[in-house]
């Protein structure tokens, strides 16, 4: 081509690329930027999945969208939140702040956020929901569940194995705090049946020079305080827990016999955990969010998720994702569609919010759909994993709805209430743990008995020169044998006499100077409050023990008839007899003669006609039919005598010289008691006795010497007491049940 025509097209190509050059210019500037601010950990396994599943987010969507891309800026969590927040704010000019693992971090995060009217994801929520949030917190919003399923399922787990009394560990929070979780759990726990029995507190793990020696310090105190093995990590640092399992397991806590449960944070990162690390948490169940791995869209992220994380950290031997690398990248998602739905180039904090708020999608880690600016899911899925060697496996699924099942799907006929198992536990238990430290030899369970008791058939210590060799009998000793006997395995125990009250007797179990009281200790509402009490052995109540005066007299014979039956008897008596003088005196010699004769041969018959058949004869018709209706009379009258002469010879009755409690406090008598039981006090604080009017009453042996000196008008026994005293002194004495009632008699444990 000659030269001229190679110089006329340059200016050709010159205007061909200043239209390429405009066009791509005119795009630009019709792109909108839309700043998204990060602040995690990213030195954490959890804040590393987080930043790459971010990144991959707004890649896919700065590739695919025309008119809108997102811009990134990552802040250290470590540092102070509020500090990055504002930085990102005033300079960045981001609109959107996503991250923060703790709630306090996330509450001051959206104080400056509302201040900004900026919107801030927190992957972090309160347990328990404070009041007036929506006003406090304009705009926040809660991309992670409160916790509050995850804490019902531990509660069914442990109800599952019939687990009483249970372990909180939990590491402080920075700002102080757990979140509410521990309240959540003691409630949930409450509802099955059980309690939390001990709260192991961690501090901080970025505030300790040796966190190892720490925990170290806090277990012995644990091991001090409280027989329970059940152990539930509510909420903790990875780094923490990996000490705290450590430590446990040199000192014996991951082993036979106990039980540890982990909450999701520390269970998704099991795949990315140190082997030995793992190993030390062998047998302990896990609890995880249940998501979808076979959707085309998770096999994609997936796929690029594997590849920038190992390019990125070739260090971390695991580079699947977890939860919280699919909660984060459908953060980036709800930002993503918010932009979307916003028409042309009007917008504003509040239209992004409220479009933000509106997501309701499937996304990678489950349905996200917001209420309440609260991520809502009506039936979350759990699975439970149990730590098997240096791995771990699936052995459960569960929904708050149905409780367990093996099948995902959650069909209602395919669940259960326990664990489908099989589950291997700490120490390759093979039956279930009991969750409690059982007694050994080296260290038996401390008992305390009663040293010193009003009755002994209950309870009687004799004492030895060795305490060792102390004899312990009694209906109570007896009782605790045959409940040994009963068990099935050894249990090692040493009994402890004590010689002060039954109150002073349960506080002892209260601080743990004794794990135990064998004896007959009545159950109370204000004992309830600091120890537990087995089923009551026997009943129990308050009875009054008063003399008795006895009926018998030198004229008991007189007593079967009253004085108006008597003197009727002697009426009709001497009616007869008129009669039959009258009918007889003129026929018959037997009734002739002298007067005073006549009479008293007239009443001799009537008389003796009591006893046996008279020898007179009788002349008249009409005095056989009065003699025969006089035998009548004279047959009802002998019957009813013998009878009621009998009943009151053979049951001699008793009658009570005093029947009143209002009696004795008007008098102002006194009276006995136990004065190492509670029924002193209940006596000055309840029925209002004087206490100068109480006597105390130290064996059952004093009372009747005590009531023959006068010393006492009524003694006051629980009627197990009475029973025993009643039936050793029942000719002198008799007892007046009263409706007063209490628990019973039952033996004391440590609550």
């Amino acid at each position: 081509m000659p030269f001229q025509q190679r110089w006329f097209l340059f200016p050709v190509l010159i205007f061909f690329l200043l239209i390429v050059s405009y066009d791509y210019g005119a795009a630009e500037a019709n792109i909108n930027v839309t700043g998204v601010g990060l602040i995690i950990d990213v030195n954490t396994r959890i804040g590393k999945e987080e930043k790459i599943a971010i990144e991959i987010a707004a890649q896919n969507y700065n590739t695919t969208s025309k008119t809108h891309k997102l811009s990134l800026y990552i802040k250290d969590s470590t540092i102070r939140v509020t500090s990055a927040a504002e930085e990102m704010i005033r300079e960045k000019k981001v609109e959107v702040i996503i991250g923060m693992h703790t709630w306090q971090e996330a509450a001051l995060v959206a104080d400056i956020g509302g201040q900004a009217h900026v919107p801030v994801i927190s992957f972090a929520a309160p347990a328990m929901t404070p009041p007036l949030m929506t006003l406090r917190w304009p705009f926040l919003i809660q991309m992670a569940r409160n916790g509050s399923e995850q804490i019902k399922c531990i509660a069914d787990i442990v109800n599952a194995y019939n687990w009483q009394r249970v372990v909180a560990i939990y590491e402080d929070e920075a700002l102080g705090g757990d979140s509410g979780k521990s309240a959540l759990l003691s409630e949930a726990l409450q509802n099955v049946g059980s309690e939390i029995e001990y709260r192991l507190v961690l501090p901080p793990f970025s505030s300790l020079s040796d966190p190892a020696e720490i925990v170290r310090e806090e277990l012995v105190k644990l091991q001090n305080n409280t027989q329970s093995r059940v152990f539930i990590v509510l909420e903790s640092s990875l780094a923490m827990v990996t000490h705290l399992f450590r430590e446990a397991q040199k000192m014996g806590l991951v082993g036979r016999e106990s039980v540890w449960i982990i909450p999701e944070s520390i269970t998704s990162l099991l795949d990315s955990m140190n082997k030995s690390v793992i190993s030390s948490m062998e047998g302990a169940l896990g609890i995880k969010t249940n998501y979808s791995e076979g959707s085309s869209d998770y096999n994609d992220f997936r796929t690029q998720f594997r590849t920038n994380f190992r390019n990125e950290y070739p260090e971390e031997a695991n580079s699947d994702p977890g939860i919280f690398a699919l909660r984060a990248y459908d953060s980036i998602r709800i930002i993503m569609e918010a932009i979307e739905k916003m028409s042309g180039n009007t917008s504003s904090p509040e239209m992004l919010l409220n479009k933000m708020l509106s997501s309701n999608f499937s996304g990678l880690s489950g349905k996200i759909h917001f209420e309440g600016r609260q991520l809502l899911d009506t039936s979350p899925i759990l699975r439970i994993v149990n730590v098997v060697g240096k791995r771990y496996k699936e052995i459960d699924f569960w929904t708050p709805k149905f409780g367990f099942s093996m099948n995902p799907s959650m069909e209602k006929n395919d669940t259960t209430n326990t664990l489908a198992g099989p589950v291997i536990w700490p120490g390759n238990l093979n039956g279930t743990p009991k969750g409690w430290e059982m007694p050994t030899h080296a260290k038996p369970l401390k008992i305390g008995v009663p040293g010193r008791t009003t009755f002994e058939k209950f309870v009687k210590v004799e004492y030895r020169e060795k305490p060792q060799k102390d004899n312990y009998t009694g209906f109570c000793i007896r009782i605790f044998d045959m409940a040994l006997h009963l068990l099935g395995y050894d249990l090692p125990y040493e009994f402890h006499p004590y010689n002060g009250t039954y109150s002073d007797l349960v506080y002892h179990v209260y601080n743990k100077t004794y794990d135990a009281v064998i004896g007959d200790m009545t159950i109370l509402a204000d004992r309830l409050e600091l120890v537990d009490f087995t089923l009551p052995y026997t009943e129990s109540g308050l009875a009054m023990i008063v003399p008795t005066k006895s009926e018998g007299s030198p004229l008991m014979f007189m007593k079967p008839f009253t004085r108006e039956m008597w003197l009727v008897t002697a009426a009709i008596l001497m009616y007869t007899m008129l009669i039959v003088w009258f009918l007889e005196h003129q026929n018959s010699p037997e009734f002739s003669g002298p007067w005073k004769k006549q009479m008293s041969t007239a009443l001799w018959f009537t008389f003796s006609s009591l006893f046996f058949a008279h020898r007179e004869k009788i002349y008249s018709n009409l005095t056989r039919l009065v003699i025969i209706v006089w035998l009548c009379v004279v047959l009802i009258l002998t019957s009813s005598y013998t009878a009621n002469l009998s009943s009151m010879l053979t049951v001699q009755k008793l009658q009570p010289n005093i029947t009143d409690i209002e009696w004795l406090k008007m008098n102002n008598l006194k009276i006995g008691c136990d004065g190492d039981s509670f029924v002193r006090k209940y006596l000055e604080k309840v029925i209002k006795f004087k206490p100068e009017n109480i006597v105390n009453v130290s064996s059952e042996d004093l009372y009747p010497g005590e009531f023959k000196s006068n010393n006492i008008s009524a003694a006051f026994l629980e009627l197990p007491y009475e029973k025993v005293f009643i039936n050793k002194y029942c000719k002198g004495y008799t007892a007046t049940i009263h409706t007063n009632r209490f628990g019973g008699l039952g033996f004391v444990s440590t609550n």
